[in-house]
């Protein structure tokens, strides 16, 4: 059964609180035990429904690039206990995300099409369609909310409100493009483009972290690599594999997460489409099967993988 929600209580576990989509738990203000649910967000707004497997594919998807990028960026995590379950360091989230894109899509190009030729500072030349690749990747910050929605803010709104130091700031974006190289290295190898993702950073002993997730359906948009030029040519609508058709099935029942609108409720037929999204990207950008975890007694399965883990990480702390 999909995992909506989780109660557990971890040996030395402080507080919990949940995300958008992640059940989080502090332990002795040390680490984090970090529970993927099956939870859905669009327009920063959680959906009623839940998505079959989607935890696991997440958990799984950024294992696998938390590890390809190790050596190129200090990663949070400690331990991979579960497919659901990360275990990380606390670190001190800083409060932007730095969202990198290369190609005008999602809410860039919506901003783009409202006639606005600047987003989060960033001049963009005239003459651009929906989903052209820019004439470089950009950085397109936005504040952390964890509940309401994140706003747009420019690099110099944010040096100017002394949110985040300079310094500190200058090597979250040299991460931010390290790590979107990297990705979008790892897509072209597997006949996908990365077409823009976001990075959250935290502080840990002096240094910086990349936290949360990086490249998973969640956070990152893929086209598909194979027939992209052509489609463009022909204005046809690209193949891709993110989220964002989730974010038009919204728009088109008419929800774009404005005060006032009604959240319509996912089909059956919806949520099986979904799934089906999450897990084939999954596979193409990993390029190994999707296996579901047992999901009948899904809550002792994460307690029984984590508790010993977790056991044994604090003895070594």
């Amino acid at each position: 059964m999909p995992l909506s929600e989780t109660h557990f209580q971890f040996p030395n576990q402080i507080s919990r609180y949940n995300g958008k989509v992640r059940d989080v738990y502090n332990i002795n203000e040390t680490l984090l035990v970090i529970v993927a649910t099956d939870r859905i967000s669009a327009f920063d707004h959680i959906l009623p429904r839940v998505i079959p497997h989607k935890g696991q594919v997440l958990n799984q998807t950024a294992a696998h690039f938390f590890q390809a990028v190790d050596t190129i960026v200090p990663t949070h995590v400690v331990a991979i206990p579960d497919p659901n379950v990360t275990i990380g360091l606390k670190c001190k989230a800083f409060p932007i995300e730095m969202v990198v894109r290369g190609y005008l899509a999602g809410h860039a190009w919506r901003v783009y099409n409202s006639g606005k030729r600047e987003i989060c500072g960033v001049e963009l030349p005239d003459g651009l369609k929906e989903n052209d690749r820019l004439p470089e990747p950009i950085i397109t910050p936005t504040t952390k909310s964890m509940i309401g929605h994140d706003e747009d803010i420019s690099e110099k709104e944010i040096l100017k409100s002394q949110i985040i130091d300079p310094d500190e700031f200058g090597q979250m974006k040299y991460d931010a493009m390290n790590l979107f190289k990297k990705g979008t290295e790892m897509a072209a190898e597997r006949g996908l483009i990365l077409v823009d993702t976001k990075y959250e950073f935290g502080y840990h002993n002096g240094n910086i972290f990349v936290i949360d997730e990086i490249h998973t359906p969640d956070s990152s948009r893929y086209f598909y690599a194979d027939g992209y030029d052509e489609r463009q040519l022909k204005g046809e609508e690209q193949k891709q594999l993110s989220k964002e058709f989730v974010r038009k099935w919204l728009i088109e029942n008419g929800f774009q997460g404005l005060e006032g609108q009604k959240m319509p409720i996912m089909p059956d037929e919806m949520l099986e489409l979904t799934s089906k999204r999450y897990i084939e990207l999954y596979e193409q950008i990993t390029g190994e099967k999707f296996v579901p975890a047992d999901t009948s007694r899904i809550e002792e399965r994460i307690m029984d993988n984590t508790l010993p883990v977790l056991n044994e990480i604090l003895k070594q702390i």
